[in-house]
């Protein structure tokens, strides 16, 4: 079978629609349905309910999906064994977002090159979205963010809790603050927050990655949330505060991985254990 009918269909899965997954491959709609078209006709089955909502996997695609990432896995996998260093058996590829490689994922690479020094590691940056559609197009073996959701056949496993906490380059700013940098900690921070400063002005600078936030605050002053893992050593240093008086809201961290992978793929179980391992170690310093 041809893998790009794979990949388009595990494109339209986690997308959800025609459209977006045309965006996605950068084709046309077209494109993408005559290939679902004849993905579907070579496997003598419907994949997709199409709608108004948009396409939504149907019984036959479900069971579809889990070999159609077996396809695209078993492609990059042998793209990955045929360039792998000499002394090398397996790699495997982990997808983060960038707070998060921010002291916790560099001790999950330190982890595994002393505990699996045979297999070489593929590290990335990406959003929530990036990180959830490589996943399922099986270029991702794990991703570890803020705010997943749910897909067939991926498995999302809490591993610890941020403790985000409002600092600033000034304790004599007060609060609020003009400064204020609001990062996008997604839509379970926007409510904490709300709900705990109702009377804030909009925000007149935003950030979508906390260390663009953490840059400018440092560099021209103002306050912001962000993980007390992050900002702990600014504070020790007497380059940042806590503001005091103003509550502290939790961000959990999860892992994403594919349900199928654990147990049955011991490249990807090493992986897991270390992140698991390195997760209660974050959590018993809290």
């Amino acid at each position: 079978m041809d893998t790009e009918l794979a990949r388009t269909f595990l494109a339209v899965a986690a997308t959800g629609n025609f459209v977006a997954a045309a965006n996605r491959l950068h084709v046309t709609q077209s494109t993408v349905s005559a290939r679902i078209h004849s993905l579907e006709t070579t496997l003598g089955a419907r994949l997709f309910h199409r709608g108004r909502n948009g396409a939504e996997l149907t019984p036959s695609g479900k069971r579809f999906l889990r070999h159609a990432k077996h396809l695209v896995r078993t492609l990059e996998q042998a793209l990955h064994d045929v360039g792998l260093p000499q002394g090398f058996r397996d790699v495997l590829t982990l997808s983060g977002r960038i707070a998060l490689w921010e002291g916790f994922l560099p001790h999950w690479v330190d982890w595994m090159r002393k505990a699996a020094p045979d297999i070489s590691l593929r590290l990335e940056i990406g959003f929530e979205e990036d990180i959830m559609q490589s996943l399922i197009e099986g270029t991702v073996d794990i991703g570890v963010l803020y705010t997943p959701t749910s897909r067939p056949g991926l498995v999302v496993e809490p591993l610890f809790d941020e403790t985000l906490v409002l600092v600033t380059n000034d304790p004599a700013r007060g609060w609020p603050d003009d400064g204020y940098i609001h990062i996008d900690w997604g839509p379970e921070f926007h409510a904490q927050f709300s709900d705990h400063h109702p009377d804030a002005p909009p925000p007149t600078l935003v950030a979508n990655i906390g260390w663009l936030g953490v840059q400018q605050l440092l560099t021209y002053g103002g306050s912001g949330y962000f993980p007390e893992r992050l900002v702990r050593h600014y504070i020790e240093a007497g380059q940042l505060w806590e503001v005091p008086d103003n509550p502290q809201f939790k961000l959990p961290a999860y892992m994403v991985f594919p349900r199928d992978g654990e147990g049955d793929t011991p490249t990807l179980s090493i992986g897991l254990e270390g992140l698991r391992t390195l997760a209660q170690e974050e959590q018993l310093r809290k």
